[in-house]
């Protein structure tokens, strides 16, 4: 039985585990270079959430900090799972297709 954890990334360890997921994740999975997947937002001070199952890191996302809020529910999602966004309750923003060298995301907005 998985056992999740949702840690906010601020231990050394904790970074690494959010490293390691976008490397097998989005690297490996989809050939993106890592100066492609590693990006201009990832400094010293970029805040991640990772999921944990029993302490093994199996997801992770970076937040923003935006004009003074501390984390919107905005997001990018790939254009393929805009369904499944949309299921949870997100709304596409703008309609914008943002194209990427291996996939296309748009952006969306969930009011919390």
């Amino acid at each position: 039985m998985m056992k999740i954890h949702v840690v906010r990334a601020e231990e050394l360890w904790q970074q690494a585990g959010a490293y390691y997921v976008r490397i097998q994740a989005m690297a490996r999975q989809y050939h993106i270079t890592l100066r492609e997947e590693f990006d201009e937002h990832d400094t010293p001070k970029a805040k991640y959430i990772v999921l944990l199952d029993d302490e093994f890191p199996v997801a992770t996302c970076r937040l923003y900090e935006l004009s003074g809020e501390t984390f919107p529910s905005v997001m990018l999602g790939r254009d393929v799972a805009v369904g499944f966004y949309e299921k949870l309750g997100y709304e596409i923003c703008d309609g914008q297709i943002i194209h990427g060298d291996t996939f296309d995301c748009v952006r969306m907005e969930k009011m919390l």
